[in-house]
């Protein structure tokens, strides 16, 4: 067992749209987007992030918006539900709000004590605001009053068929039971970054899910540094997982590797951050390209990128 995982990192989604996703962030949850770049691994397509003022691990929500891409569609061996930590008495303000903006997929629910308002994306992804008490400082946002802004990540929802490995493998990454609702299981990292839950709904009968617009594509765990990553990444080999080596992500490094219910996991370390190639009041303003495609500047921004409008 490994007690260097603190929570979430971040959580990254496929998109159909670049400028309805940045809207839909900025605009609508009143997040900051706090880096513009691209896929290291398809130049041609952005990869845009979204959190607090500074892109504080457990804040951080991240997008490649492949355009024109097919809608994904929903089932087992996925995360179904993004859900965001909001203040106590903050759901009657967004539900208002949200409808009034026409975000479908309104809904009020609770889980584990806890009041929820679900919501969906722009390509249908699954989202919910959970009110729950929360010291972290959000990101001020001149149309969302500070005492119901969000304040990062409250937890994800793993859809499974079955739970006992993956139940298994978080316990194993410093996880704890926290309870049982239903077909869904409670995990928590005591302690730890606010970001700490993971829920895991059981769903047997439903068929694989197939990845596309609207999906998550991988969830990242948090730890300090990459000492922490080093001792986290020797343990899961250890006990038979097939670990990445360490990739340089400009402003954490990443080591990824498939959990068993086929949810695609990341570590990540929260330095260097994401000022590191910007000044803190600026973040997210430049197109910034990994050193690799910086020479590919010129034919991206003329042939693939299309400006975003702030």
């Amino acid at each position: 067992m490994t007690r260097h995982i603190q929570g979430l990192h971040h959580v990254t989604s496929l998109a159909s749209d670049a400028q309805v996703n940045n809207d839909f962030f900025t605009k609508t949850l009143g997040l900051r987007r706090i880096k513009k770049t691209v896929n290291f691994d398809a130049p041609e397509v952005y990869h845009l992030y979204y959190g607090d003022k500074t892109g504080t691990p457990g804040s951080v929500m991240t997008y490649f918006p492949f355009p024109g891409a097919r809608s994904g569609s929903a089932g087992t061996g996925e995360v179904s539900e993004t859900a965001f930590a909001v203040p106590h008495g903050s759901l009657d303000f967004w539900q208002d709000r949200l409808s009034r903006l026409g975000v479908g997929g309104l809904g009020r629910e609770e889980r584990f004590g806890e009041q929820r308002l679900t919501l969906a994306g722009p390509d249908g992804d699954g989202f919910a605001l959970v009110e729950t008490d929360d010291a972290r400082t959000p990101w001020r946002h001149a149309d969302v009053p500070e005492q119901h802004a969000i304040r990062g990540f409250h937890s994800v929802t793993m859809r499974l068929a079955d739970k006992a490995e993956n139940a298994d493998l978080l316990r194993f990454m410093g996880y704890e039971d926290a309870g049982q609702h239903g077909a869904i299981s409670r995990l928590a990292v005591p302690e730890g970054n606010g970001a700490d839950v993971i829920d895991i709904e059981i769903a047997p009968d439903m068929p694989e899910a197939q990845q596309g617009a609207g999906s998550v594509h991988h969830i990242a765990f948090s730890v300090e540094d990459e000492e922490a990553q080093t001792e986290v990444r020797r343990a899961l080999l250890n006990a038979g997982y097939q670990v990445t080596p360490m990739i340089d992500r400009d402003y954490f490094r990443a080591i990824y590797f498939r959990s068993p219910g086929g949810v695609l996991f990341e570590v990540a370390t929260t330095d260097p951050g994401f000022d590191r190639d910007e000044d803190i009041a600026h973040l997210g303003e430049a197109l910034k390209l990994p050193k690799q495609h910086a020479h590919l500047r010129e034919r991206l921004e003329r042939e693939h990128l299309e400006p975003i409008r702030d």
